[in-house]
């Protein structure tokens, strides 16, 4: 119970995990249901299998980790099996988009380079830091598991 809902009392958590949450929340509701702009799944399938390779169950596998895994940052519940989740959706885009533009960030919008990693991992690290420390002292995992 420890491993799923223990958490340190820390209210500094709470900022990591909720702004963790929205990014990934708003990227997952573009993937899966076309919210914000976004390409919904069918458009996200044939983008992933045309552009990475990537098949379709893993693409939808990644687009609900997303989309869910930021909820649960969200709201508190479930954080580090959702950090573990979006740790690993973040490696697989390093691995297959964004390792070879290098660190940074494309700012300049040069034309043929992508971004680089740096969000990614930024990201990880704020997944991470859910991941050892748990949802916070302000979340529905503390309310489950209060010691």
């Amino acid at each position: 119970m420890d491993m799923l809902f223990g958490t340190f009392a820390s209210k500094s958590l709470l900022s990591v995990r909720v702004v963790l949450g929205v990014i990934f929340f708003a990227h997952g509701a573009q993937k899966v249901f076309g919210w914000f702009g976004g390409p919904g799944l069918r458009g996200i399938i044939a983008y992933f299998k045309q552009a990475l390779g990537v098949p379709a169950p893993l693409t939808v596998l990644a687009a609900l980790i997303e989309c869910f895994g930021g909820l649960a940052m969200i709201v508190g519940l479930l954080v580090r099996p959702a950090a573990v989740g979006l740790v690993l959706v973040m490696l697989v885009a390093i691995a297959k988009v964004h390792w070879t533009n290098g660190l940074f960030i494309n700012w300049s919008h040069t034309p043929g380079k992508g971004h680089g990693y740096e969000m990614n991992l930024a990201l990880i690290g704020m997944a991470l830091a859910v991941l050892v420390g748990g949802a916070g002292g302000v979340s529905i995992d503390r309310w489950l598991r209060p010691w």
